[in-house]
């Protein structure tokens, strides 16, 4: 079926069920940033790829609302489909509990399917749409209704992560969580975050595309841990490893029912930004709901010195694949056929012989030219493009390994480009190595810190349309809360997160110029303890990739003294650890690739 197919299908089962406006949000059960194929309704039933957006289909409109990431994506896979593009945080654009607000009144309903609706969000749209006579039910799949070849639920195998990968078993962070937890007050402890579940237990799974996380629920009590899973997806060393710690394994949808029989008078604590409306729905009146951030959040975040080597180590490796990568599109540009899937394929072949690794942390963004101005676009059969030996290159990948992931982007001049394309590409870049070489008080947050990211393109008027950074995840998701960069605070985005020693976030400006080209340069970088003086405890942050920036298209004069030294010291650092693993001739291109300007 068509999109306008599947549309009409869906307006067809709303009409049963006397539906007034449907809402698609991107999750499935867990609130997690990408979902398996199971949980792609919104894909479904709208044709859009990206993976932020919710939909919203009425009888006389169709609606689909993203943020500035996906704006020219967006409108490209929309067009010809009778789905209208909301762009998040443009003037005169309304949010979706504004446009439900507006559309619907007394007697309508909105419908949903309340595992992919967060009990915060659900809360909300309570709170909205009762004062005007609107019911919510919460209990309709009705794209799942229509989707007659829908794929299966994952039930990918699961494997642990020795302690040698993580430096903290698994006994010692369920003791820290179950302490927490009792000082908080609590009987009990939901969690449904997969993320947080994989780093508490120290195992790992393939449940969705690039996070290798395993599709579950975890209830923890004084003394007593159920894992709600899918039992064939446990090997029988990994399922008497979790017994020995006290993990119990449940039929993966029993948590519904074992929400239900909490006695009267427990106190529960999860996270309603995170725990989905039918589960908490499940809970009986006379339970106590604590609603706090997961526990597991903030230690999850705090790398212990054996990860943060362990991914030094990881961004080593990744560092030799990438400088090969970028010497061989370089020295080839030209002279054999390349495509942006061409050029994916060689990237991960070079990933591959890495030892330890494990997969891509999220699907590669390889873009060339006027592709690169869609900072999230990945190219597919129908939208390959050939690279010639002129313009710019943009590739943001990353990849798993047992001791880290990573996530890297390169601005690659393929040859000539013009003064315009320097002057941005130097902008974005000082602003990388400023932010990367901040010195500050312990307390300071992501908001205090952007403006050092942004000031070069500030100063020239220009901006981007992105966060300037986020957390990483531990051989985990790409994107991890609850570290970030960000210039401005929104009710859903805060920023509000101090930086810890053994916080890993990206730093990652950019400029685009929609239908020409896209420039980001994007380093790992791990924040450490600086100095202790009168005024208390000083952070600094270390870079931890280790992949040259293309002085092809840097505009040295443009630089001040300072910021040359800064990448002249970085590409000193890069040459030193990553020549040692290339042949005499890539070495021999790294020399002068990271030479002092």
């Amino acid at each position: 079926m068509t999109v306008q197919e599947r549309i009409t299908a869906l307006r067809g089962r709303m009409a049963e069920e006397k539906v007034d406006a449907y809402l698609v949000p991107t999750d499935d059960f867990h609130a997690s940033e990408y979902v398996g194929d199971y949980f792609k309704c919104r894909k479904y039933i709208t044709g859009f790829t990206g993976s932020a957006g919710t939909a919203v289909i009425m009888q006389d409109m169709a609606g689909l609302w993203t943020d500035g990431r996906y704006f020219i994506q967006a409108a490209a896979q929309l067009e010809g489909s009778g789905v209208t593009l909301f762009k998040i945080g443009e003037p005169q654009v309304p949010t979706i509990h504004e446009f439900l607000e507006q559309k619907l009144g007394e007697g309508m309903c909105l419908g949903c399917d309340g595992r992919t609706v967060s009990s915060q969000e659900a809360a909300q749209l309570s709170s909205l749409l009762d004062k005007k006579g609107v019911s919510i039910r919460y209990d309709l799949d009705l794209v799942g209704d229509i989707w007659d070849d829908r794929p299966e639920l994952s039930c990918e195998p699961v494997m642990e992560l020795e302690e040698k990968w993580t430096g903290e078993s698994r006994a010692s962070r369920i003791a820290r969580i179950r302490a927490s937890i009792q000082k908080q007050g609590a009987d009990l402890f939901v969690l449904t975050s997969l993320d947080d579940i994989a780093w508490l237990l120290n195992i790992r799974g393939g449940d969705i595309h690039c996070c290798p996380v395993v599709l579950s629920y975890l209830v923890m009590t004084a003394d007593e841990i159920l894992l709600f899973a899918n039992e064939k997806a446990f090997p029988d060393g990994v399922m008497r490893a979790l017994n020995e710690d006290g993990v119990q394994i449940r039929p993966y949808n029993d948590v519904y029912g074992y929400a239900a029989k909490i006695p009267a008078g427990k106190k529960v604590l999860l996270c309603r930004e995170k725990v989905n409306s039918r589960l908490t729905a499940s809970i009986p009146e006379g339970v106590t709901v604590l609603d706090q951030k997961n526990p597991t959040l903030l230690p999850k975040s705090v790398k212990n010195p054996t990860e943060v080597e362990n991914e030094r180590i990881a961004h080593i490796k990744d560092g030799v694949a990438l400088t090969k990568f970028i010497y061989w599109l370089k020295t080839n540009v030209g002279k054999i056929p390349m495509t942006e899937l061409s050029v994916e394929e060689k990237l991960f072949s070079l990933r591959s012989e890495q030892e330890h690794f494990m997969g891509n942390s999220f699907d590669p963004i390889i873009s060339y030219g006027a592709h690169a101005a869609m900072n999230h676009y990945s190219a597919t059969p129908e939208t390959d493009i050939p690279i010639e030996a002129k313009g710019l290159l943009l590739a943001d990948t990353g990849g798993h390994y047992l001791e880290g992931t990573t996530d890297t982007t390169r601005t690659i001049a393929m040859g000539p480009v013009t003064d315009e394309q320097k002057l941005y590409f130097t902008a974005v870049l000082r602003g990388t190595l400023s932010l990367a070489d901040a010195k500050f008080r312990y307390g300071t947050t992501g908001l205090n810190l952007d403006y050092l990211a942004r000031k070069p393109l500030w100063e020239l008027g220009k901006d981007f349309n992105h966060g300037t950074g986020h957390g990483v995840g531990y051989f985990l998701n790409v994107h991890e809360e609850p570290n970030s960069f960000h210039w401005k605070a929104t009710s859903a985005r805060k920023a509000d997160t101090v930086f810890e020693e053994g916080m890993i976030t990206s730093d990652e400006p950019g400029y685009y110029v929609e239908g020409g080209y896209g420039i980001r340069h994007e380093n790992m970088i791990v924040c450490v303890k600086d100095k202790k003086t009168e005024f208390g405890q000083f952070m600094r942050f270390e870079h931890l990739t280790m992949v040259p920036f293309d002085l092809d298209a840097i505009v040295p004069e443009q630089m001040s003294e300072h910021e040359r030294a800064l990448l002249n010291s970085y590409h000193a650092q890069i040459y030193a650890k990553i020549a040692p693993h290339l042949t005499d001739e890539e070495a021999a291109w790294l020399k002068n690739a990271t030479r002092e300007i």
